[in-house]
Formats: C-alpha cells, structure tokens, sequence
C-alpha cells in the first residue's frame, strides 16, 4: 500500500535560550542556556535549563498560537492533537503541595500527563487529543505515531506537542540516580560529568500537503533493549536497530543521511552506546552532535524540540556544532566544533529513554 507523504509545515519552540530563532543562533554560536542553580537542592548545585520567569503554561499557549499563526489553517477544530511528556502536570502539584504543606487541595487532573493536552484545547479546541508518555522518547514517539496516521489517510492535520516544565520530582530524581552535572553538560567527552535538566516546549505542525516551507518527516522507527530499567544496552543492540528500522521506513540507505541529531545526554552510558550505535550504522562517517550542551535534556520534549532543530539545520544547511568539547571518548565518530555549511538532505535525529526505550525520526528536504 502507497503511504501518504508527510511535512513538517510550520512549528515554534521554547527553551532556556529562547524562541527558535534564537535557539538557532545560540546553537551555531556555540553559548549554552544553562545556568547553576541551587534553588532544588541546596547542599547539591546542578546545571539546569529554565526559561522561568515565564508561566509554563502560558507559554504552552503562546508557542502553540504562534504554529497556528504561522500555518495555513485558521483553527485547529480539524486537527488532531498528540501530547508528548515526561512529568505532565507535577510541578503545579508541588507548587500547590509546598504552598500549603498538604495534598489536600492537590487536583488529579492537574497533575496528569493530559493537563497538557486539556490545556491546549481548552485555549484551540482540537478535533481529538492524545497524549504520551515514555519519558525522555515522549515527543518523539508522538512524532512516530502521527507519520503513521498521516501515512494512513486518518489525519490530514496532527499538531505534535513536545512540553516538560522543571520540577523537583525528575531534578531530585535524576540526583538521586548520581547523572546531573554539577556544570554545564558536555556530551561526548572523556571526563564527562552528566546531564542538565531542562524545560521545554516544542509544537510542530505535521500535515499530508506540502507548501514551499516543508520539510519531510521521511521516516522513524522504535525499539526496546529490554536490558535495564535505566541503563542502555552496552552493545548499543536497541539504538542501532531503531535507526535501522527508521531508515528503512524512509526508503533510506546508512549513507544518505547527511547530519546525525544525537541524544547525547552527558551520561557516561549513554554517551558511549550512542557513539558506539553511530560508528556502527554510519560506517561514512556523517557529522553528529548535541544540542542538549545548548539547551540542556528537556526530558519528554527533547524529541520535538530537537525535530525543530533537525528542521532549521536542513533550511539553514549548516550543522550543528559540538558544544563544550575538548576530548571525546570516541575518536571514530564526527563531532564538529565548529558550525559548517555542507549539503543537508537528510537527519536523523535520536531519543533515547529509560527501559531501552529508542526512538529514531528522519527528516529530509523537499525533493
């Protein structure tokens, strides 16, 4: 069966950095947003993300009305909304709970992973809404699944959303599993510390027509490493066959791909299954980088957000460079230090989460 094709037409983001267009010059520029912070943990100073003092859900709805401001549509009352996040509504149930010091008053609604998408159709009153959650592959499994319904002829329009907001619960979670950095995070590097936790929102409109704007989301694929329940597979077995099976999705060989968006969160593990999966699929040696050491790892967002950057990297056909690194672990993969205009048909851009959850989405320009 022929699928249908589909394009990226028009999306906004938001992160310690800024707006898009400023992510983009601060990516190239090479000047992180991430800031030390001890207000979480005291006796424990971490390298965070935040765009605060915003109120995140009003800047859910500003980063969303700007899509909408920027698409052909003039409502979203036949488009289908897809969800992506780690922790949905748990920072406001910790504001409500340290304000009052009790769970009392603690909505359920407000603390689920749909406070998101109840939301933003409250504000644009969607045709249907879904949400998802498989942490830090959130977005990007959003992404996934609205190719396939665009492919199938269900949708014509699916709005993806990709938003996580800073919060105790995953700031002292991921303390508590020894991976924050007390730095700026740098991804790829010998002695590196860790990841910084970010917040962030990305919505990009996919849709089955193409306008001269568009960018193709060409193909993705998911898989599981059911290894561990934190720890990637060292073999790199799970992530290779993600990209894999999205290469094949998108009608692809190893060799087209042009730009490689890595996950690289910082970690010593998966930093290194990650570079060990690249050097393995992509034997022609393609450049790759991370942008988290720019915005920091904004957990169930960073699939979307990093679908935005994928984007802007194929218009401004110019890589990414490799932010804060001065020796990497392994020398066979290709990290650019600095930003490099090239030829830029085709990126894969990463999500790597918990339990061995991978998820890999291609994106190509018009052709």
């Amino acid at each position: 069966m022929q699928k249908n094709r589909v394009f990226v037409n028009a999306y906004e983001s938001l992160s310690c950095v800024g707006n898009t267009a400023e992510l983009m010059e601060a990516i190239y520029a090479k000047k992180s947003g991430i800031t030390i912070d001890t207000s979480y943990m005291a006796e424990h100073p971490a390298g965070l993300g935040s765009f605060a003092p915003n109120d995140f859900f009003t800047s859910l709805n500003t980063v969303t009305q700007s899509v909408l401001d920027k698409s052909d549509l003039e409502d979203f009352h036949e488009t289908l909304l897809i969800v992506g996040s780690s922790v949905g509504g748990i920072g406001k149930s910790e504001q409500t709970f340290f304000k009052e010091k009790s769970y009392k008053n603690i909505n359920p609604k407000e603390h689920a992973i749909s406070v998101i998408s109840d939301t933003l159709d409250k504000r644009f009153s969607f045709k249907d809404s879904r949400s998802i959650s498989t942490a830090c592959t959130s977005s990007a499994n959003a992404l996934m699944l609205a190719q396939r319904l665009i492919n199938l002829g269900v949708y014509e329009n699916v709005l993806i959303v990709g938003a996580d907001a800073l919060c105790y619960t995953t700031v002292c979670g991921f303390q508590a599993l020894g991976v924050l950095s007390t730095q700026k995070c740098t991804p790829f590097q010998v002695d590196r510390e860790g990841m910084n936790v970010a917040e962030g929102i990305a919505a990009l409109l996919l849709q089955g027509s193409q306008t001269d704007a568009s960018i193709e989301l060409c193909g993705s694929a998911g898989s599981s490493d059911a290894f561990h329940m934190t720890n990637p597979d060292p073999e790199a077995g799970g992530a290779i066959a993600c990209m894999q099976k999205a290469l094949e999705d998108a009608g692809l060989q190893s060799q087209d791909i042009d730009y490689v968006n890595a996950h690289g969160t910082g970690t010593q593990a998966n930093d290194a299954v990650e570079a060990l999966a690249v050097e393995t699929l992509f034997t022609h040696n393609p450049p790759m980088s991370s942008t988290k050491a720019i915005t920091g790892h904004t957990l169930g967002a960073a699939g979307a957000l990093e679908a935005v950057i994928s984007c802007e990297v194929i218009k401004q056909q110019k890589i990414a460079p490799q932010t804060s690194l001065k020796e990497t672990e392994n020398k066979k993969v290709n990290l650019p230090s600095a930003a490099e205009e090239q030829k830029i048909k085709y990126v894969i851009s990463n999500s790597f989460a918990f339990g061995g959850n991978n998820t890999a989405v291609i994106f190509g320009a018009l052709k």
